[in-house]
């Protein structure tokens, strides 16, 4: 459904700071996004990763390795054909696990939602979330 009030506005992309800039770059690559361009030097490197889908997934290099206390970052969340077999090869490509695939039946109103969902932490420490709605009545 399109946007009625700003018109042509959809995703474009989210952003991600991480403690080391190329291990994720090909963690990413593993789970089969594609590089797209990076910038700067250093601490100040950016590079930007397309989903697959015209998505893109921007990083940032400079994060660090402990858990962020800044709650308006909670997770990514990459929506998947197969929850299992995301969080399967995410894990084969180095991501350590944080809760596996579990199919959740939501009491949302007043789109009643089904889900299977999976997590795992980010070679940067980030959240990660594999993501399926199952149904939606």
């Amino acid at each position: 459904m399109a946007n009625e009030i700003i018109k042509g506005m959809g995703f474009h992309h989210a952003a991600l700071k991480t403690p080391d800039l190329e291990k994720s770059i090909a963690f990413y690559e593993k789970l089969g996004m594609k590089f797209y361009t990076a910038w700067g030097e250093g601490e100040g490197r950016i590079a930007m990763l397309d989903f697959g889908d015209g998505g893109i997934l921007e990083l940032f290099a400079g994060g660090n390795d402990r858990e962020s206390v800044d709650p308006k970052y909670i997770h990514l969340a990459l929506k998947v054909d197969d929850v299992d077999a995301a969080y399967a090869k995410a894990l084969e490509a180095g991501a350590k696990p944080k809760s596996e695939p579990r199919v959740v039946p939501l009491d949302s109103k007043p789109v009643k939602l089904t889900l299977n969902c999976g997590f795992v932490y980010g070679p940067g420490g980030e959240e990660v979330e594999f993501f399926r709605i199952l149904a939606a009545e």
